[in-house]
Formats: C-alpha cells, structure tokens, sequence
C-alpha cells in the first residue's frame, strides 16, 4: 500500500475513535475536568508501558519534545473540557473544530516544503462550513446564550492542537511509542491539578467503565494512530480529511440522543466529503 494511503487510513481510524469523544464527554459531565482528563491519559499510555519497560530507549526522548507532547495532549484537552462547561457547548464545540483548519493555513509556517495552494483553503473552508451545519444544525432548538470567555478557550485548544500535530513534524524524530510518555506525564500533571484545584468525587463503576473505553480510544489509541498518520502522510490533507470528526461526531450524539437525523447532517456530509476530495487531490 502507497504510504500516504496507509498514513489516510491511520488518520480515518482516529476520526472514528474521536466521533466518541463527545457523547462520552457528556456522558461524564459530572466528572471535573482535571479528573476526566487524568484518569483518561494516563488509562490511554497503558498499552506504551510494556513496549517502554522491554525498551527503554523508546522514551528517551529531548525535554523539548516532550514538553511538546505534554502542552498538546494536556493543554488541548483541559482547555476543550473547561470550554465545554463555561460556554454553550455546541458553540464552543465548533470553535474548537477550528483546528483541522488551523493545520491547512499553518503547515507552510511550520514545515519547510509546505506551500498553501488556493485548492487546500477551498477545500478547508468547505469542511469547516460542513462542520457548521452538522453541529449548529444538531442543536435546532437550543438557543444560544451569547458571548462567552469560553469561546476563547476552544480557541486556544484548537491553535494548540493544530500546532502540536505540526510540530510533531518538525522536532527531532521520535518513536510513536513515545506518544504513551506523553499521555502518562500529562495524565499525571492532571490529577496532581485535580487534588490542587477541584472538589474530591466518587466515582461508580459505569465512570470507570466509560473513563477506561475513553482513555483506550478517543484519549489513547487514536493519539497513536494520529501520530502514525501525520508522520507518513501530509498534514494539509490530513487535516481536510479531520472534518470527518465533527459530523461523525454529531451522527453519533444524535443516535445516542434518539433524535432523527435530519438535512444538515446529509448536507454537511455533502461539502465534507466534496472537501476531502478536493483537498487529497490538490498537488
């Protein structure tokens, strides 16, 4: 297989392990933010642990990388849950999907080769516009409540997202196995925030159950396969293709929710996939 299909295809597994993301998260609202997030990283660096005690050397990696992967795996994360809690939810959502869009117009500043052709901002502009209808479509009904400082916070989740995905590219080579000293060491940073900073919590047997399906997919394989496809495919395309995630993720809230799918999701699905297209095909 051509290597930029298998790296389409790395990146494909993400997004379906991302469409999750959410339901899960409203599912566990009640959980604070710091906790959710510790509890799901360091549960996501398990399957690394075997690999790095055979291996050593699989995480000895620069204090600047891994400073890198900390910033992006914990500072997307806390700031997209806190967002998700200060600011309408759907709104804020689509703020933060903002990134995939990010990773197109900020590829040529962060990677050398990388030009921005008019096809790649076409094909951006139309997933972000798909992602809109799919999410501000989902919430017919629900009202919006104004400005929020939430807003700014997906912002931030979303730059620094786009940028760690990009900056994956440009350190130093790193092994993928990495990516679980990742996750553990902001995993950890969490929960010591979490004893600092928020209310102690008893947690019952489904929030463990779905914390550990949240930590093995959305927060830990997919961060494996998103580093697997952003190495060995290009990141402008890959980032057209992300658009997948917010209107899978969507379908998905609205089957859990049993509301009926509706023409924004057919829509949105529409100008996603026609973006895709466009966006793989420009050279």
């Amino acid at each position: 297989m051509h290597r930029s299909a298998k790296a389409n295809l790395y990146a494909l597994g993400a997004i379906a392990l991302w469409a999750a993301l959410a339901s899960l998260g409203v599912t566990l609202r009640h959980v604070p933010p710091f906790l959710l997030t510790g509890i799901a990283l360091v549960i996501g660096s398990m399957p690394a642990w075997p690999l790095a005690a055979r291996q050593p050397r699989l995480w000895a990696v620069a204090p600047s990388t891994l400073a890198m992967g900390v910033c992006g795996l914990f500072g997307y994360h806390f700031l997209l849950f806190i967002a998700l809690r200060v600011a309408p939810a759907v709104e804020a959502n689509l703020v933060n999907y903002l990134w995939p869009l990010f990773i197109v117009v900020l590829a040529p500043l962060f990677l050398r080769g990388v030009s921005l052709r008019a096809a790649h901002v076409g094909a951006a502009l139309a997933g972000f516009a798909g992602a809109a209808i799919a999410i501000l479509g989902a919430s017919e009904g629900a009202g919006g409540s104004g400005w929020s400082w939430g807003y700014l916070l997906a912002f931030g989740a979303a730059f620094i997202w786009a940028s760690y995905s990009l900056l994956t590219q440009r350190v130093a080579h790193f092994p993928t196995a990495a990516i679980g000293l990742f996750g553990l060491v902001s995993g950890v940073l969490s929960l010591l925030c979490h004893g600092l900073m928020e209310a102690r919590v008893d947690l019952s047997g489904q929030d463990w159950l779905l914390l550990a399906v949240m930590g093995l997919g959305p927060l830990g394989a997919a961060f494996f396969l998103w580093d697997k496809a952003l190495k060995g495919g290009n990141a402008q395309h890959i980032g057209i293709l992300s658009y997948l995630t917010p209107l899978c993720s969507t379908v998905l809230l609205m089957q859990v929710s049993h509301r009926p799918l509706s023409w924004n999701i057919a829509a949105a699905a529409a100008l996603i996939i026609a973006a895709a297209i466009l966006g793989t095909r420009a050279r």
